[in-house]
């Protein structure tokens, strides 16, 4: 079976082109072209309407949604956040996890292991697991009294599930610089997160093969010209991708502008952080055990009032960052897109709109809103007017 996406304005790593159809067969894009491919009786023709045609994109940080999370530890949670997601033009998405009990991060791996991806539903590629080796000082919405040092008898078992492809932790802790280099040996990314570390401490992090901060700002001390801590490290070094909540509350729109300007596009990921509250509007939700207050769409710990998670959908970060940081939709594109794709080391794979990629692929209208998700050239949401 073929397929032809056509009438929209293709946004590839190198051009944008007005009108153009891209052509796909067993799930891969073979062709990018001007004029309209061939068609047989077998070729399923899929009409862009004018509208922007973008690379699927990429969460690699997502709790939950639509009163769904991780930690649910159940396959009907990981559809229902799957399906939520290609609501908003998400293909590919790494459930994340929690600081929690070794029993309940295992059921969250299991489930994850043992659930097969929702036909209808943006894919899995792999498990980001949150903590639980994360800074008591630090730790945000992450439930205390599980917090803990990384101890080799628990990570090992992860780690061989061969699922798990992201850890935040704070380097700063005891046993930390040996489970980053185990888990990069292994395959799994180390982001450094929830942490105290200093700025010594968080280049040493990075010597053993850290890559990643896990929400930039958040969860880490503030900057100081005298002590740069985690933060100066983070900003200052290339070998990093930060991560970023661009929801106008977790990061200043003026500091996303100067994030962008510090660390380049092709150094910094979108990310949504959300919790299952997202799409639900206000009200009262679990995280974690814990009782969370959702008012105008801002999440905070019902206990002191500190932001816990947050509301925000990627198709939404994407026009945040665009508007605080005065860019064009190509110009942003690449954070929600090839620069997630590149740091789970599916480069040229995922995230991008060229011949021999997968044909994950989003149709936005004139305001950038998500009109058509397809994953693997087959059509997964579509607005009720998309004809």
């Amino acid at each position: 079976m073929h397929t032809v996406l056509v009438g929209g304005t293709l946004v590839t790593p190198d051009a944008v082109l007005p009108d153009h159809a891209i052509a796909i067969a067993d799930g891969r894009i073979t062709s990018l072209s001007a004029a309209l491919p061939a068609a047989t009786d077998e070729t399923t023709v899929i009409d862009a309407q004018g509208g922007w045609v973008i690379p699927g994109l990429i969460d690699i940080h997502v709790h939950g949604g639509d009163g769904h999370d991780t930690m649910d530890a159940t396959p009907s949670a990981l559809h229902g956040l799957a399906r939520f997601l290609a609501r908003h033009g998400v293909t590919g998405f790494l459930p994340t996890t929690m600081t929690a009990s070794a029993d309940a991060i295992q059921a969250a791996l299991t489930a994850y292991q043992n659930t097969p991806p929702a036909p209808d539903g943006a894919q899995p590629l792999g498990l980001h697991l949150e903590g639980p080796y994360l800074s008591f000082e630090q730790r945000g919405a992450q439930p205390a009294d599980h917090l803990r040092s990384p101890d080799p008898i628990e990570y090992e078992g992860w780690l061989a599930s061969g699922a798990v492809k992201l850890i935040t932790l704070a380097p700063e802790l005891e046993g930390a610089l040996p489970m980053i280099e185990r888990a990069v040996a292994c395959g799994a990314e180390i982001a450094v997160g929830h942490t105290a570390a200093d700025y010594e401490q968080t280049l040493a992090a990075f010597e053993r093969g850290a890559r990643q901060a896990t929400h930039i700002f958040s969860g880490m001390p503030p900057l100081s010209h005298r002590q740069p801590g985690v933060l100066g490290a983070c900003l200052s070094d290339d070998r990093l991708r930060a991560q970023a909540i661009v929801d106008g509350v977790h990061i200043h729109p003026a500091m996303v502008k100067l994030l962008v300007r510090a660390k380049g596009i092709e150094r910094l990921i979108l990310i949504s952080d959300s919790i299952r509250a997202a799409g639900l509007g206000d009200g009262t939700y679990d995280l974690g055990g814990q009782p969370v207050v959702v008012r105008d769409g801002v999440t905070r710990r019902a206990y002191d009032g500190g932001l816990a998670g947050s509301t925000l959908t990627l198709d939404a970060a994407l026009r945040n960052v665009m508007a605080f940081a005065g860019l064009t939709l190509a110009e942003a594109l690449p954070m929600a897109t090839r620069v997630p794709a590149a740091a789970l080391g599916l480069a040229g794979r995922k995230g991008v709109i060229a011949p021999g990629a997968d044909a994950d692929l989003v149709v936005l209208d004139s305001n950038y809103r998500v009109r058509l998700t397809l994953i693997a050239g087959r059509v997964v949401y579509r607005t009720g007017d998309y004809r």
